[in-house]
């Protein structure tokens, strides 16, 4: 039984990540698509006030 306890852990790691691959390319574009960008924007701007304080 020893490796049923190996296989597993891997297995729902490669199944996780399917999922997340799937979810990531359903998401793409579509009506989610300008809330995505606004999200990036604000990341960006965040990310250049931090820099230039830094200074």
């Amino acid at each position: 039984m020893e490796y049923v306890s190996a296989i597993v852990p891997p297995l729902v790691m490669a199944i996780g990540f399917g999922f997340l691959v799937r979810a990531i390319i359903r998401n793409q574009g579509g009506a989610q698509k300008s809330k995505e960008d606004a999200a990036a924007e604000v990341l960006v701007q965040a990310s250049a006030a931090r820099g230039s304080a830094a200074e």
